[in-house]
């Protein structure tokens, strides 16, 4: 899945972990047209055949951006035809991102502006340095967020929040954001991947089936009513009971052991 790939770097620091990078450090990780087949072709090949992988961690190469969103130099001069076309393939890019049945954190090492604020809230959840700042800066470019922001913000941090945060288009910083609740933890620069890597070695430990319907269940539970949600909630369950991993789990309890799941 990650053969001739260009501006994506895809690396297995262990078993079932696998870590990408956004590879464009020379103009703050910015996205293009490339950049977003690659994510998008990614991300597809993970939900359709994830093989061992339980887990990915999503990062942007260097230390000055995480991901400055779509790289505006790209779409200097185009028409209004070629900017939806190219739109279109940030649309799948994003959504790959967030239909991912894998947890996907976000390990946030600098700024993440417009649509790199946007790839980041289609993340599970993000760590991020103290030294990171976000924004959604579309307004103040004659354009609105489109890879959705006006969606996954309100969503995250609150409707009214995300309304000073969209219609002012001003930056803020890390605080803020663990304040507001778009970031889950803050960490010191040096020490962002390592325990980035360290949280997904533990969600690499559990249960892999466990994960995926969990993650559904809330994905998909906390969009309708909490009646309906909760009974999404049993039917997600339910698949798990027949799992050679809970009968698994269930026995290294009793034995006073690690259990060792399988994805089976």
């Amino acid at each position: 899945m990650s053969d001739d790939l260009q501006f994506l770097k895809v690396e297995r620091p262990e078993e079932h972990l696998l870590l990408v990078t956004i590879n464009r450090p020379d103009v703050r990780n910015a996205f293009n047209t490339a950049t977003g087949l690659e994510v998008t072709r990614l991300f597809t090949a993970l939900s359709h055949d994830p093989g061992d992988v339980r887990c990915v961690v999503l990062t942007g190469a260097g230390d000055r951006a995480f991901c400055a969103g779509a790289d505006l130099k790209e779409r200097h001069g185009m028409t209004d035809e070629a900017w939806v076309r190219q739109h279109e393939i940030y649309e799948r890019m994003l959504l790959a991102v967030l239909d991912c049945p894998l947890p996907v954190i976000a390990a946030v090492n600098g700024p993440a502006f417009a649509g790199g604020f946007e790839l980041m809230l289609c993340c599970d959840f993000a760590w991020a340095v103290r030294t990171a700042r976000f924004a959604l800066t579309e307004v103040t470019l004659g354009i609105m967020p489109g890879g959705g922001g006006t969606q996954t913000l309100p969503r995250t941090a609150g409707l009214r929040r995300a309304k000073e945060i969209i219609l002012s288009g001003r930056p803020f910083d890390a605080e803020q954001a663990l304040v507001w609740g778009i970031v889950n933890r803050l960490c010191d620069p040096g020490r962002l991947m390592d325990e980035t890597l360290e949280l997904a070695r533990i969600i690499c430990a559990n249960a892999p089936l466990s994960v995926r319907q969990a993650k559904k269940s809330m994905q998909h539970g906390t969009q309708t009513d909490l009646h309906t949600g909760m009974l999404f909630e049993i039917e997600a369950y339910n698949r798990l009971v027949g799992t050679e991993d809970r009968i698994e789990g269930i026995t290294a309890y009793n034995e006073k052991r690690r259990p060792v799941f399988k994805g089976r």
